[in-house]
């Protein structure tokens, strides 16, 4: 099925996305467990309904909350230096509360190698948000970190690659609960200047980190359009963010996009050949809890495939990570011919997104996102600065278009989307060196 071209002129025209963008922006905290979040569900299950989407919904779960407190950085000195400043130094999400005093070790951008090099047995390690250009892979924070536990680290200091003093936030626990030792994020100006310091003489910092981590319940949102089939095709995004932005690029753009994808082929459900469900997640910064709940209460039967959309208000760009499933890829590409838009395809796997849980029990999944000009990891995500003006609204349509005209392809009958089993996914994982990064974080689902 093709996009009518009505429907088509319909999403250049119309401002139903960039509404929706604003109402979940306008939700200042809408981090995992919190009353914000909570809104956002609230908002987009309206959203839904307005569309004229059916069995619009919201679905609650557990997870182990984290509320950020103060924290602060110390270097000791003839003069004591204390950095406690929000442009400064964050918390990041899901360490644990403590206070700790030991050498301060910069190991640069924490490849194994730099792990490996360094006598990190009581120290409080610094490390750069950054993988070198000519590493295999991009080194997720959270692996970085559990490194550093695994080197008998006390502290770890994550400093961002964005200039403009933002420290970066980000999970840094796993599984249930919070990690093992006191974390923070810190600014890139002030990362250069941790390195100045380590590089003079051997320095010792005191890391102060408060916060709490308590159960708490957050929610997932879904609604569905087409004839009741037993297959279904899923079009994803996550609503909540962290606490010191709106959250724009990541992800209130994906969720604004998953609702105008939605809005569109309401107008045309008639010809949908198989139901098309939508749901956004929360939880997704804790390490993908909401779509890890999901994921495992799905028979994978039933799922065609999952077009997860993550990080993709930063330009009108896609790229799709379509984790090696052909007609996915194949799909991306025929939409790209008749819409005369470029549209990257990339067959490695993301497991960092909130398609990786279907993915890895052996459902199609892919990922878009959208490709940054300045070619920086995330750009203004994860900073105070992920805010509304960051986000084009001309870019929103011209990402709208192509995911919907995709989504209607994979919804065709006679479309055969290939499987990839989840040995065969562990296997692809193993190749391209995610395992021991994974394993050491606790996020293998293997063994």
């Amino acid at each position: 099925m093709s996009l009518p071209a009505e429907l088509i002129g319909n999403a250049y025209s119309g401002s139903h996305v960039w509404n929706v963008l604003k109402q979940l922006t306008a939700v200042e905290d809408r981090s995992a467990g919190s009353a914000g979040e909570a809104r956002a569900a609230e908002i987009l299950e309206t959203v839904f309904d307005r569309c004229g989407c059916a069995d619009a919904s919201t679905r609650t779960f557990s997870i182990p909350g984290w509320t950020r407190g103060r924290s602060a950085l110390t270097l000791h000195g003839p003069a004591d230096q204390r950095y406690e400043n929000a442009h400064e130094v964050l918390t990041l999400p899901r360490s644990p509360a403590g206070t700790v005093t030991a050498p301060l070790v910069d190991i640069g951008d924490g490849t194994p190698a730099d792990f490996e090099g360094n006598d990190l047995q009581e120290t409080i390690v610094l490390v750069s948000s950054l993988t070198p250009k000519d590493h295999d892979q991009w080194i997720h924070r959270t692996e970085k970190y559990y490194r550093a536990i695994d080197a008998g680290a006390v502290g770890f200091v994550f400093y961002n690659d964005q200039s403009g003093c933002l420290p970066a936030t980000g999970n840094v626990g796993s599984g249930d609960g919070p990690g093992a030792i006191p974390a923070v994020g810190v600014s890139s100006e002030l990362g250069a200047r941790l390195v100045r310091a380590c590089g003079c003489e051997r320095t010792t910092a005191t890391l102060d980190v408060d916060c709490e981590n308590e159960r708490m319940t957050s929610q997932s949102v879904t609604a569905t359009l087409g004839p009741d089939t037993e297959r279904e095709v899923l079009v994803t995004a996550h609503h909540d963010a962290h606490d010191i932005s709106e959250g724009a690029t990541d992800n209130a753009a994906g969720c604004a996009v998953v609702a105008e994808v939605a809005r569109l082929l309401a107008t045309v459900e008639g010809d949908l050949e198989t139901r098309v469900r939508f749901v956004t997640f929360g939880a997704e910064e804790l390490h993908l809890l909401g779509s890890e709940a999901w994921a495992a209460d799905t028979d994978p039967e039933t799922v065609t495939a999952v077009i997860n959309l993550d990080g993709i208000g930063s330009s009108r760009d896609p790229v799709v990570s379509t984790h090696g499933i052909d007609a996915i890829e194949a799909t991306f590409r025929e939409v790209s011919d008749e819409l005369g838009v470029p549209i990257e395809c990339d067959e490695g796997l993301v497991p960092w997104g909130d398609q990786w849980p279907f993915v890895y029990r052996g459902m199609p999944g892919a990922m878009v996102f959208s490709k940054n000009e300045a070619d920086a990891l995330r750009g203004w995500g994860h900073t105070h600065a992920d805010t509304l003006d960051k986000v084009d609204r001309r870019d929103l349509r011209e990402l709208v278009v192509p995911v919907a005209a995709a989504v209607c392809k994979l919804a065709e009958t006679d479309r055969e989307v290939d499987r990839r089993s989840p040995e065969a996914i562990r296997q692809s994982a193993i190749d391209e060196g995610h395992a021991d990064g994974m394993r050491l974080a606790g996020v293998w689902p293997w063994d």
